[in-house]
């Protein structure tokens, strides 16, 4: 069965020099850690997570979008974060066999894979097919012509990343993707009047179903403001 969809490698940095330097049981914490990262981002945005490749994992999306997304804020978790670890991606999306019901085979995984091999630590690759499916939170950094394995052609490759902010940036209250009014997705006003911008409808929708404050504790010192 053949099906269209978009792909996603994704694979720590220096994993083994991290092993060899800081000892098993420390790289087996940071595994555990990223799993657990990637699990998050990726239950959120409605990815599926195809497979996991020791200190990497493949990722896959019927959308595009939601694929990008999920890579994006993962390059800015990870950097963010004190886990002391880079990741690389590869993305790409094209038409391929659908195996037995849970394995892909086709062009569009090998692509994928191989910009994941090449890229620089926290840097996202991804091919020209998906751009138009860029998030308006998501920019082109650079561009290029690159080599990969098994091609006989060099192929143009993308470095995506955050767009840059131009004036007062407002982080997504769930992912913490920062936005202006012009790179929301959505928007809303919460309880008490104040506007709360969002990267994706899935971010929406996981705020407007986080659990409210218990009766007995609205108006407490705990929870000054209804909604805040």
């Amino acid at each position: 069965m053949r099906v269209q969809r978009t792909f996603s490698f994704i694979d720590l940095s220096g994993f083994s020099a991290l092993t060899a330097g800081e000892g098993d049981e420390r790289a087996v914490q940071l595994v555990s850690e990223f799993r657990a990262l990637v699990r998050g981002i990726c239950s959120r945005r409605g990815i599926r997570i195809a497979k996991w490749l020791g200190d990497g994992a493949m990722l896959v999306g019927v959308e595009t979008e939601p694929v990008l997304a999920s890579v994006l804020e993962l390059q800015r978790s990870v950097v963010a974060s004190p886990m002391m670890i880079d990741v690389t991606c590869g993305v790409t999306s094209g038409a391929v066999i659908l195996l037995e019901g849970d394995d892909y085979i086709g062009h569009a995984v090998n692509v994928a894979s191989r910009l994941c091999d090449i890229a620089a630590p926290n840097q996202v690759l991804a091919t020209p097919v998906t751009l138009e499916h860029l998030p308006p939170w998501g920019a082109v950094l650079a561009d290029a012509q690159v080599s990969l394995r098994g091609l006989d052609e060099p192929l143009t490759v993308a470095s995506l990343g955050l767009r840059p902010v131009d004036g007062t940036a407002q982080p997504d209250p769930i992912c913490g993707i920062p936005l202006t009014v012009g790179t929301a997705v959505a928007t809303r006003r919460d309880k008490v009047g104040r506007l709360v911008l969002f990267c994706s409808d899935s971010c929406l929708e996981t705020w407007e179903r986080r659990p409210g404050p218990a009766p007995d504790e609205q108006g407490s010192v705990r929870v000054p403001l209804i909604g805040s």
